[in-house]
Parts: C-alpha cells; sequence; structure tokens
C-alpha cells in the first residue's frame, strides 16, 4: 500500500475565488476524524499466507493526514484477541498524555471489543511523524504514517516538491511475532530474526517468490518528489539509497533541518527523515533500485546476541521513470535496465557518526542554555539469574538476557502510571526514586565488570514543572557495545553533543552544540559512546522513555519521567477522558 500526497494545488480562477476556497478548507479543517478498527486480516508474503493484526484491514495501516493546528480524533475499536494500544510516535500530547498511548505507562489497554478515541490536537508541529501499536510486539504489522501539512498559507522552507510519498520501512516475520517475543522472555534468550524487511510492506524482488511484491515508485523527469521516510522495523537500523541519485536532507523527526545532500543515508526504528529526490531531467532509458539494509551498531563478535542473530538481507524497491514521450509503459523489468546502488558496509560505524555530525536545525527556537536537571543514564544489556526450576538460554550459563537504564530493568506495572499519578494513589504502582546517576561506576566502554546482573524496578524521574534537562546517555559494554535508538515521549529534545568511548562530564560540555543542535524525538546512542539532549520539561504528565529496538526494549531497557503541574491553570494535567479503558 502506498499513498501519494501531492502538494500541486489547481490555479484558481480569481482571488476572489481562491479566498472563498482558502476559507472553506480551514473552516472544515479544525477537526479530522479517523475510525480505525483494528482486525485479523490475512496477508500472504514470502510464498506464505498468515493472519495478521491490522487495522482497516490494511497492511501497513491507513495513513493519517492532519494540518497543523488541526484536533484529530481517532475511534479505536478492537475486534482481536489481543489487547491494544496506539501511539502516535513523536506528537507532542501537550497536558494530554492520555491520548499517548505506551500501555501500563498512560492508559490500561483497549481489551477485546472496547473502544476508545485518542484525542488530541497537533499543535507547533509539521512534517513526518508515525503511529503504531504500543504493546508487546503488536507494531510488526500495526503501523502507518502520520503527514502533517503545514498551516494554510505557510510554505516548505524550500521548494514545494511535484510529489509527496510515504516510505515506511519494516519487517516481516513467517512466524507469530507474539510467539516469537513469548517464547524468548521465557527461555531468557534471544528472539528469532526477521526474514525480510519490507517497504511499504512489500518485500521486493531480492527474496524467493516476491517480485509481485515490490514498492514501484513511477516518477516522471526532470520532477522533485518529497519521500517521507519512515524506519517502523522492530529490531535494525538501515542504510537506504536510491541508486544513481542523490537524497537532500530537509527535515527529520517533523523538524526541519538545514538541507543536505547524500547518497545514502540512515535512520534507525522510530524515526523518520523527509527527503528531497530530484529526477533525471531527461528519460534516462533505465530504472533503479531503491535498497534497504540493516545497520549493525555492535562491536563484539564473541556475543551471542550479535552478529549471529541478524537479519541480513536487503529490501528492494524501484524507480520507474514514465517516458513522456510514449504511453505505454515498458512490459517488465527485463526491458529496461536495472542499476543497483552500493550500501555501506553493515557495520560502517564511521559513516553514521559522520551522517549524524551533519544534521542541524534551522535554529528557529533557543536552546536551553542553564541546566536546572541533571542526569547521566547508562543503557546497555545485562542479565537475569535463571530461576532455580528452570532452563535458561542467555548469554552466560545460567542466565536471562536483561537490558537496564541506570541499572534497572523496567517492569511494566498492572495499573497506568498516568492513571495513578493523576488520582494519587502510586504506592504499590510505581516509586519515585529512578536514579539520576548511575549505582555504581566503572569504565563504561571497556573491560565490562565481573557482575552483570540488573536489578528491577518500576520507577519514574521526577521533574518540576518547566525545569530545563540535560541528560546524557552512556552506552555500556556489557556484553558488546550496542547502539541504541532511545525515543522519548512527549517531548522533542536537542541533541547538543554526541562522540565515542566514556563521557567526559569536564571537557566534552564545551564542545556542546548549542547553537544550532538538531531537534528530535528519537536519538541514536552510538555503539561504545554516548550522546547529550536538552529538553524543557513544559509538558505535565507521565512520559515514556525506551530504546526502540523491541527486543531490547522487552528486556527492560525502559524508564518513564514524571513531570509535576505547574502553577497556572495551563500548565496542569487535564482530567482524563471518560471512555479512558480500565484495567
Amino acid at each position: 500500500m502506498s499513498m501519494v500526497i501531492s502538494s500541486v494545488l489547481p490555479a484558481p480562477c480569481s482571488l476572489l475565488m481562491a479566498t472563498l476556497m482558502l476559507l472553506i478548507v480551514q473552516a472544515q479543517s479544525f477537526t479530522r476524524h479517523y475510525n480505525f478498527n483494528v482486525q485479523m486480516a490475512n496477508v500472504t508474503r514470502l510464498c506464505a499466507t498468515k493472519s495478521i493484526v491490522t487495522v482497516n484491514g490494511e497492511y501497513p495501516g491507513p495513513a493519517l493526514v492532519a494540518r497543523e493546528g488541526d484536533r484529530v480524533a481517532v475511534r479505536v475499536t478492537n475486534h482481536v484477541a489481543h489487547n491494544m494500544t496506539l501511539h502516535w510516535h513523536g506528537v507532542r500530547q501537550l497536558r494530554n498524555g492520555w491520548a499517548d498511548g505506551p500501555a501500563y505507562v498512560t492508559q490500561c489497554p483497549i481489551r477485546t471489543g472496547q473502544t476508545y478515541v485518542y484525542n488530541f490536537t497537533v499543535l507547533g508541529q509539521r512534517g513526518t511523524l508515525w503511529w503504531h501499536a504500543h504493546i508487546s510486539w503488536l507494531r510488526a504489522t500495526v503501523y502507518g504514517a502520520i503527514v502533517i501539512l503545514p498551516k494554510h498559507g505557510v510554505p516548505y522552507p524550500f521548494a514545494a516538491p511535484h510529489m509527496e510519498v510515504p516510505v515506511i520501512f519494516g519487517e516481516w516475520w513467517k512466524a507469530d511475532t507474539e510467539a516469537v517475543v513469548s517464547q524468548a522472555l521465557q527461555t531468557g534468550g534471544s528472539p528469532n530474526v526477521s526474514d525480510a524487511f519490507t517497504i511499504n510492506g512489500l518485500p521486493g524482488p531480492l527474496y524467493n517468490c516476491s517480485a509481485q511484491d515490490t514498492f514501484r515508485l513511477k516518477v516522471e523527469p526532470g520532477k522533485t518528489y518529497m519521500l517521507r521516510l519512515i524506519n517502523a522495523a522492530l529490531d535494525d537500523e538501515l542504510f537506504f539509497s536510491v541508486a544513481n541519485h542523490t537524497l537532500t536532507i530537509v527535515e527529520v523527526d517533523a523538524v526541519y533541518v538545514k538541507p543536505f545532500t547524500v547518497k545514502t543515508l540512515i535512520i534507525s526504528p522510530g524515526q523518520t527523515t523527509n527527503v528531497l529526490l530530484t529526477t533525471k531531467p531527461l528519460y534516462p532509458k533505465a530504472n533503479f533500485y531503491m535498497l534497504a539494509a540493516f545497520y549493525l551498531g555492535y562491536q563484539n563478535p564473541r556475543d551471542p546476541l550479535r552478529p549471529s542473530t541478524i537479519n541480513n538481507t536487503t529490501v528492494a524497491g524501484i524507480l520507474e521513470y514514465q517516458n513522456p514521450g510514449s504511453p505505454i509503459a515498458p512490459t517488465s523489468d527485463k526491458d529496461l535496465p536495472l542499476f543497483k546502488p552500493t550500501l555501506p558496509r553493515f557495520n560502517d560505524t564511521g559513516f553514521v557518526a559522520n551522517f549524524a555530525s551533519k544534521l542541524r536545525s534551522l535554529a528557529t527556537r533557543v536552546v536551553p542554555r542553564s541546566v536546572d536537571k541533571k542526569f547521566f543514564f547508562t543503557v546497555g544489556m545485562g542479565t537475569f539469574p535463571c530461576p532455580m526450576d528452570a532452563t535458561c538460554q542467555g548469554p552466560v550459563n545460567g542466565t536471562r538476557f536483561a537490558a537496564a537504564v541506570n541499572n534497572v530493568s523496567f517492569v511494566l506495572p498492572s495499573m497506568a502510571l498516568l492513571q495513578s499519578h493523576f488520582t494519587g494513589m502510586s504506592r504499590g504502582v510505581y516509586g519515585s526514586d529512578f536514579p539520576a546517576m548511575p549505582p555504581f561506576q566503572f569504565n563504561y566502554t571497556g573491560a565490562p565488570p565481573d557482575n552483570m546482573n540488573v536489578g528491577k524496578g518500576t520507577k519514574v524521574a521526577v521533574l518540576p514543572f518547566n525545569a530545563s534537562v540535560e541528560l546524557v546517555m552512556q552506552d555500556t559494554s556489557i556484553l558488546g557495545i550496542i547502539s541504541h535508538p532511545m525515543h522519548l515521549h512527549g517531548f522533542n529534545f536537542f541533541v547538543v553533543g554526541q562522540g565515542f568511548g566514556n563521557y567526559d562530564p569536564v571537557n566534552d560540555p564545551a564542545k556542546f552544540n548549542l547553537i544550532d543542535p538538531v531537534e528530535r524525538n528519537t536519538v541514536v546512542v552510538p555503539a561504545g559512546g554516548w550522546v547529550a539532549i536538552r529538553f524543557l520539561a513544559d509538558n505535565p504528565g507521565v512520559w515514556f522513555m525506551h530504546c526502540h529496538l523491541e527486543v531490547h526494549a522487552s528486556w527492560g531497557m525502559r524508564m518513564a519521567w514524571l513531570v509535576l503541574d505547574g502553577s497556572l491553570p495551563n500548565h496542569k494535567l487535564m482530567p482524563p477522558p471518560t471512555d479512558l479503558p480500565e484495567c
């Protein structure tokens, strides 16, 4: 399934007619209503048919389109046997965590047969975001694009493209992903990897019996197309390139950036990137592969977690030129040469670091110069002891895989954190003592400590309203150094610094970029390195932060921030809606 959004509007007959049309459209665009029916559907990929969880029977799910300033109401009805929640990834949800979606954090799940309306307003954002299931591994098939257009009359900060096309990267399992994660958590071992990557749900011709399941982007010579790229893959960062074409990066995570042009980009799970692709001025008598393949942010081949359990396949789409001189398209790919791009090596960390260093904002928002609250989080792998009556398949005999932030492997409660906070009934649900620093220090990127066990807990870090926050996230070498795309709900943040090795609190802050740092909602902690972010805690509520590699999140690499109410009425968390699901 692909959706094309044309940015070319018909020219009005007169200024009066244009004004009347604009007023009508504006009057109709204040509220966007969507009906999302969560239902099973049979889908065939890789020569096999299986029943998957979908929205409205579509895979990927329907695109949600709105304008900046619109109110959006999505009525979600659950018709499947699984509990369900949906997360509107990157939407700020100001004072409105009830619409954010992570199960047992901001809401209890929507049970079978139940309905819940996600009601939110898109404020101060435009660009590409996405929505997905936020419970267990159901987002493997339950996801779709969010397209936020600028307000009427507000142009892009670049020439308007001829056409806009969402391009969503995903993963396909022949097996039931709920069974995959359940088995991994029971045994304490690594889950089985996916069988294919997909572009808009299609694996493409490089996989067996999948030539007919290929995403094809039909273009005209001499035009500029905006590709709205979304990485919805569960566990893989991806390189992306289009043969014999360049890509101009103009936006990431729904925030404009200073444009720069590349042949290949990197996009991590949870991230979005808008690129401009300008086609060749004349019909090239050729077609071109669009390829995506995994980046392995990892540096320990002795560890059983990686690289033995990776999907090292490549997904391909095809860029097809329409011959303006012939109304008849070629009958098959064999009629024209098909060019293929060269992607970086799977472990090209230098390429990834260089790409990240080029991202700069338009410097339209002020970066916090002073900091009220400083945090230092270690993010990395670890182990749990194997229960006495079980056999475990973890990295060391008698252990289970675990992941943690500051040595705390987060345990989801049975009651939603936000509801517990709002009602003042948090006792026994969560603790408010999440550590601001690691409980013990070691050479984080050197030899790992002898004791690799991590603790368990349901804890939040408490922030006063409007506090300026600096957070440094440090990868650790326990069970190998691995990159981690960390997503913060409810906020955008500025990426003010990053580097390899151990963070130096004395010398590294002097190198921070406080002028034009990129603004994101999902940032990668580099393998064997660190990243520093700053944000303003201006959104009261409980906000999840977690690794967007689903396997790491399932093992516990997640935590929550509790932002207290401010003193003014518009600085307080709004009350819950009447249809909020109960646990």
